[in-house]
């Protein structure tokens, strides 16, 4: 079937649930709560899928506010009062919402409504009790991207903000010496976790990814960009750079590029 949703028990409790391998969300069941990370294209009813798998009450989180990570919220309308998102992506989702007309037409048809956005923040914690998600902002990706700490199994979801194939060359991406220097803010997060899931996930990535990741920005501020190639998208054709991992890591998959415009890079160096 297209767009199939499947679904992933990664750890207990815990499930990738990914949308046609074309984004990936997931599922974090505490002792008294549920958090539901990332809704992605609304393809599926999720929370018809997330009720399959448990019956608390629900905390829904939008890591960012691009199309792929918050379409589904339409479907928790009668299961959250609103949808947690940074106040510096709001506006960003909220033109989506009104810019897709698929979306409109989704919850007519269905009698779904689009549940509100809240704002969460740095430092914010979700209890669920047993288990807590401490949150993190990275900005890069979006001006708004979240990272979510969940203390207890040592795991960072991280949204777009790290992962195999970094957007950096969008509109709204923040200029790469201010990536770098929020990596190098958030680094320390590499001795709180130890693995690593992403919204375009189908497995785990060791913490490493964020550092390695972290070093190909740092290449790019340096100017050492004599091997990348062009990098074709829907948007156009701009750049890509490919960064190395480590050789005794796991790491769901071999290639590792960031994806960016000249334009971003510092000036002495374009």
């Amino acid at each position: 079937m297209e767009h199939e949703l499947f679904i992933k028990e990664v750890r207990s409790g815990i499930y990738l649930l990914d949308e046609g391998h074309e984004a990936t969300g997931y599922l974090v069941v505490g002792e008294n709560k549920a958090c539901v990370i990332d809704t992605m294209n609304g393809w599926n009813d999720l929370c018809a899928a997330v009720r399959k798998l448990t019956d608390k009450p629900l905390v829904l989180v939008n890591t960012h506010g691009h199309p792929d990570h918050i379409l589904g919220n339409a479907y928790f309308d009668k299961e959250v009062d609103h949808a947690l998102i940074s106040p510096r992506d709001r506006a960003l989702a909220e033109s989506f919402y009104e810019s897709i007309p698929e979306v409109k037409e989704m919850c007519r048809k269905s009698g779904h409504s689009i549940p509100p956005f809240a704002d969460i923040r740095e430092g914010d914690i979700i209890d669920l009790g047993g288990r807590t998600l401490e949150v993190f902002e990275l900005a890069g990706h979006t001006d708004g991207e979240l990272l979510l700490l969940l203390r207890e199994d040592r795991i960072l979801f991280t949204g777009d903000g790290v992962n195999h194939h970094l957007w950096l060359q969008l509109d709204g991406c923040l200029p790469m010496n201010e990536v770098l220097a929020e990596f190098d803010r958030l680094i320390f997060l590499e001795d709180r976790a130890d693995v690593i899931l992403h919204g375009h996930a189908r497995n785990l990535d060791d913490i490493s990814l964020m550092r390695c990741m972290r070093n190909g920005i740092a290449e790019l501020c340096e100017g050492r960009t004599e091997n990348d190639k062009p990098y074709h998208w829907f948007g156009g054709t701009d750049l890509q750079h490919s960064f190395s991992c480590l050789a005794d890591k796991h790491y769901q998959q071999a290639d590792h590029v960031i994806c960016y415009r000249k334009e971003n890079l510092p000036t002495d160096i374009r």
